[in-house]
């Protein structure tokens, strides 16, 4: 069977626009973004992120590897593997809230602008007043 090169060209654009599809939505204000957020009695600064994970549904368990998360990275390669990788697929849409919601269970507080504090607190569940009033408790 001949597949000329107009299927080639085809084909050829499919996998650019896979490859560029994170950023044209990135773009488009699609996919996660970035809270900077401050341990108060270490001084540590982090990012927390929130929306969409790119980087875990083409990466998958290596980000919670590099993140210094060895045994989530652990747990999430063993059900990437059970599951044939709808995991990955799945945990791409959780990756971000969870990450960051670690990050607040260690004692992580947002010190990003208001504006992106106030979007990160929504995305996530977080009670604002409740995060502003601990940090104030520890001034």
């Amino acid at each position: 069977m001949y597949n000329g090169p107009g299927n080639s060209v085809i084909a050829d654009a499919v996998s650019l626009l896979i490859l560029l599809l994170p950023f044209i939505l990135k773009l488009c204000g699609i996919g996660a973004k970035r809270v900077w957020m401050k341990n108060p009695a270490t001084g540590k600064l982090e990012k927390g992120f929130f929306g969409f994970s790119w980087t875990y549904l083409y990466f998958g368990w290596w980000v919670p590897l590099i993140r210094g998360e060895t045994g989530i990275a652990f747990l999430y390669l063993l059900a990437t593997i059970l599951t044939v990788g709808i995991w990955q697929l799945v945990v791409s849409f959780l990756y971000n809230r969870q990450y960051t919601g670690r990050l607040i269970e260690k004692g992580f507080k947002f010190c990003d602008e208001v504006p992106v504090n106030l979007r990160a607190a929504h995305a996530l569940g977080v009670d604002l007043d409740m995060h502003r009033s601990q940090i104030a408790a520890r001034g």
